[in-house]
């Protein structure tokens, strides 16, 4: 069965972006943000949410074109429309079934692109095997936080750590579900 790894940089203090989706304080260049890049493409699914999918409007992301070329992408949101989406994205209806379809499918482990509330409730219902953080080395104090709302407490075990000149590690850990 496919993992789902919640790959995502975060704040020293817990946030995916400052107020406002700011994320302009992030490492943005160097071997961590290199090794990043390298490890997105080790996956053919990516999942997220409506606010995030649209963040990548920001940045130039065309509205339902997929955010990642060799990925097939699934946005989990009752309210986004897309005219035109591209075979490679798909919108659905928040559903744990849908979930667990997904981690049984055929292909490599899925990639959660953020979003804080999306990822609180796949923590919430134990769907994610994996955290990875790009923990970058700032102080946001507010923003979106890592899990968003959710109040779950699980044990972490660390199993890899790597540190880069330019200031970030990345740590994966394995969540512990009990």
């Amino acid at each position: 069965m496919r993992k789902i790894i919640y790959y995502v940089a975060t704040s020293i203090d817990g946030f995916i972006s400052g107020p406002d989706e700011d994320i302009s304080g992030f490492v943005q260049v160097g071997k961590g943000v290199d090794k990043y890049l390298s490890d997105l493409k080790k996956f053919d699914t990516v999942i997220m949410g409506r606010k995030t999918y649209e963040f990548g409007y920001k940045f130039g992301l065309q509205p339902g074109q997929p955010a990642y070329a060799h990925m097939e992408h699934f946005i989990f949101s009752s309210s986004l429309t897309l005219d035109n989406p591209s075979e490679q994205v798909h919108i659905c209806p928040l559903d744990i079934q849908k979930i667990q379809e997904l981690k049984k499918d055929e292909g490599s482990d899925i990639y959660l692109c953020g979003g804080g509330e999306f990822a609180g409730w796949l923590l919430e219902n134990q769907m994610i095997e994996i955290l990875k953080i790009k923990l970058n080395p700032l102080i946001l104090g507010a923003g979106v936080k890592l899990f968003g709302s959710s109040k779950k407490q699980y044990r972490l075990i660390l199993t890899d750590q790597e540190n880069f000149d330019e200031g970030p590690q990345i740590l994966t850990y394995d969540i512990v579900y009990q």
